[in-house]
């Protein structure tokens, strides 16, 4: 069984795995469920060499110190970004240096986006600057802003009831908070649903469950068809004040900056690295994540965990290379 390890410069794309054995293709689903458990126990040592070297003996760690160097050195990742290509070359430096089979690097192209400079201050009922941060892919406004009065929804089913509100205005949502899947599809449509309406910006309530002043970031998505406006997220802080305000009637009036630019398509690479597996080398079982990561963090978490977990998988096999042979 081959193990190949991939770090994107997109999002995860793939786990996949392949058995030696050929046991789930027939049978009644019982007998696959007590058939795919006989199997697993059947790692059982295995998988106990492998969590004992990382959890408490050589390796114990090391995933951790590896990430925390790269993110420490290099800083944020942003798709299209010098500091990005930074990382890849290291990658590809330290995978070689790890004794990994067929390391090597595959072209690809990625988006380049860049946020320029951004602010959002409310200038009625009162002046209030607001902490906003721009949404990926996103379009900038003017070079002097747009100004316009808000219309705070709960919901796009608010939204659309009150769509000839919306026309030549900036719309705020202020959406609850349910679950992640749910909720973050204000912020990947919440500029297409406004644009929709005639909006001139949207601003979305960060998709978060807990706020401490703190505006998120993440990527959204025009279609085709619909005007293209610009789009940030907000602090839940603001995003419950505003609301507050509209339910007593009070005009909300908006300046919104954004410098945000797309670019063409940017020259990158996948990094690539493999352990080949001596009794079932036609099979993959593939790892992977994303190196790059948002401007605005170190991106350890998103997905730098991801790509050094994986990482991590191919080092404990290859140390435990020998003894695996022998189970």
């Amino acid at each position: 069984m081959t193990f190949l390890f991939f770090t994107f410069v997109g999002a995860v794309h793939l786990l996949s795995l392949g058995s030696g054995k050929a046991i789930y293709k027939n049978g009644s689903p019982q007998r696959i469920f007590e058939e795919m458990k006989e199997e697993i126990a059947s790692y059982g040592d295995i998988a106990k060499a492998i969590i004992n070297r990382a959890v408490y003996g050589e390796s114990q760690n090391r995933s951790y110190e590896r990430l925390a160097l790269l993110v420490d050195t290099v800083g944020p990742r942003l798709s299209g970004s010098e500091n990005l290509e930074k990382a890849i070359r290291i990658m590809y430096q330290n995978l070689q240096e790890n004794g990994l089979d067929n390391v090597h690097l595959e072209p690809v192209k990625i988006p380049h986006w860049e946020r320029g400079e951004e602010s959002a201050v409310m200038l009625e009922p009162r002046i209030h600057k607001m902490s906003i941060l721009g949404l990926g892919s996103s379009v900038g406004t003017p070079p002097e802003g747009i100004t316009a009065e808000a219309l705070v929804v709960t919901s796009f089913d608010e939204l659309q009831r009150r769509a000839p509100e919306a026309r030549g205005k900036i719309v705020v949502y202020n959406q609850p908070y349910v679950n992640y899947s749910r909720t973050v599809q204000y912020r990947i449509l919440g500029a297409f649903e406004a644009a929709k309406a005639g909006a001139l910006a949207s601003l979305i309530r960060s998709v978060a469950s807990f706020s401490i002043y703190s505006p998120h970031t993440g990527i959204q998505e025009y279609q085709e068809g619909v005007p293209k406006i610009p789009t940030a997220c907000i602090t839940v802080e603001d995003a419950e004040m505003m609301s507050r305000m509209a339910s007593r009637g009070i005009k909300i009036i908006i300046q919104l900056k954004m410098g945000a630019k797309t670019y063409p398509d940017a020259d990158s690479f996948n990094t690539v690295a493999e352990i080949t597996g001596r009794k079932y080398p036609e099979q993959v079982v593939l790892v992977s994540g994303h190196l790059d990561s948002w401007d605005v963090g170190q991106g350890a978490m998103d997905d730098g965990g991801g790509a050094f977990i994986s990482w991590e998988a191919l080092s404990l096999i290859k140390d435990l290379g020998k003894y695996l042979e022998n189970c």
